[in-house]
């Protein structure tokens, strides 16, 4: 795993002060919140010649309702991340065309054909490459601030996706044992066999028992890139369904989308699990300190949803997401009550204990099988799905336990304290 040393801080969240954390008894005091430094070596793409921008309005402070929302709805208007710092040759020069109007451009002029040798390492903690892939797939989600909305469907950069893509498959493939396919009605029995097989740190366990609040902090914004837009890369999957594994998928994504109440939505009880713990709860507020494994994380949920050819494998990440996650939620919850979290902080977790069991039943039975049932040869692609997140999850807890285990940050350019 590429784990370049680290300063041994402790996560500082990363835009504008912090109001005390509600939820957290004992951390009164919260120092400033640090900006996102660029990487030596890189150009800082808010800098790059282009078109003059507004600044970026303030996130509201934790804890706060910005003025003008719906005081019956928690969540705030989004306000997109700005681009983070570059992390190598591609994102530098993708980035300085993102800051301008869209245009098209020849792949040459990015280092993506001309440089086949930034694709030698392993593709999976390639930090500029894992990157540029998820910038080019959040302009699907919220997008960037100062990067005009048309770039989404820009035809040079979806060339560039599709080049970056291929490496992140192939990349995928090397570290993912494909399992057999199983016969169409043995597919929860496949599902309930590949999870239990599945190996790793138990990271969850280590949350649970030994992690300082440092370190429960820096677990919270790895998990922040997906959890502030949970359930949104499945649920590309609903207009490719029909019939029961559809009426299957859509139950799962009621739950998360919070039937209908927003403040009961996923996204937003992690919001809430963000301030308790005194961190920025802004969308994308990390995405510049999370390393190459947490992004790949997510763009392999971007990738199966976004590609109708990968419909099978992104219903299998589902079930295996929802298979795995009852007992690890119980331990988080725990690890923040043993830190002094409150009810309001540890909900999050502890919705997920109970809806999630449920969840796992529906997911493995009605949506796989179903889909199963009704595409019996697309059996395989349910569990290479399946088989994908969890390689990528043991692939992370190795990363944040192995970081940890040498008195290193599992993020990166770890920046000032916070806490009293």
């Amino acid at each position: 795993m590429n784990d370049p040393s680290r300063d041994a801080d402790t996560l500082a969240p990363g835009h504008g002060p912090a109001a005390p954390g509600p939820g957290l008894s004992g951390f009164s005091e919260l120092s400033e919140l640090s900006g996102l430094p660029g990487l030596p070596g890189t150009s800082d793409p808010r800098t790059a010649a282009g078109p003059s921008k507004a600044p970026r309005p303030p996130a509201a402070p934790a804890g706060t309702a910005p003025a003008g929302t719906d005081p019956a709805d928690p969540s705030p208007p989004v306000l997109a991340p700005e681009l983070p710092a570059a992390r190598g040759p591609i994102t530098t020069l993708l980035f300085e065309r993102l800051v301008r109007p869209p245009h098209r451009f020849g792949l040459f002029s990015l280092p993506l054909m001309s440089f086949p040798a930034r694709f030698a390492g392993p593709v999976l903690a390639d930090e500029d490459v894992q990157l540029a892939l998820f910038v080019c797939y959040e302009l699907h989600y919220q997008g960037f601030w100062g990067v005009d909305e048309r770039w989404e469907w820009n035809p040079s950069l979806l060339e560039v996706r599709e080049i970056l893509e291929t490496r992140f498959e192939e990349g995928l493939a090397r570290a993912v044992s494909c399992p057999p396919a199983p016969r169409p009605g043995d597919t929860r029995r496949a599902l309930v066999e590949l999870v239990a097989a599945a190996e790793g740190p138990d990271l969850s366990v280590f949350l649970q028992r030994q992690a300082d609040l440092a370190q429960f902090r820096e677990f919270v914004a790895h998990r922040s890139i997906y959890h502030l837009k949970e359930a949104d890369p499945h649920t590309w999957g609903i207009p490719r369904l029909r019939g029961r594994s559809k009426a299957a998928l859509v139950e799962i994504q009621m739950d998360e989308y919070g039937g209908g109440r927003p403040g009961r939505m996923h996204s937003e009880l992690f919001r809430t699990t963000m301030r308790g713990l005194g961190m920025d709860d802004s969308y994308g507020a990390y995405l510049g300190r999370v390393p190459a494994i947490t992004l790949a994380i997510s763009n392999a949920m971007s990738l199966f949803g976004l590609h109708r050819r990968h419909l099978g494998a992104l219903l299998g990440h589902l079930a295996a997401f929802e298979m795995t996650s009852s007992i690890p939620n119980a331990c988080y919850s725990r690890g923040v009550r043993r830190l002094g979290g409150d009810e309001e902080t540890s909900r999050f977790y502890d919705e997920h204990v109970q809806a999630d069991a449920v969840h796992e039943q529906v997911a493995a039975h009605d949506m796989c099988g179903g889909f199963v049932a009704q595409h019996p040869s697309r059996a395989g692609d349910v569990l290479y799905g399946a088989a994908c997140g969890l390689a990528l999850d043991r692939l992370f807890a190795e990363h944040v336990t192995g970081s940890w285990s040498r008195g290193l940050s599992s993020l990166r350019e770890a920046g000032t304290t916070i806490g009293p």
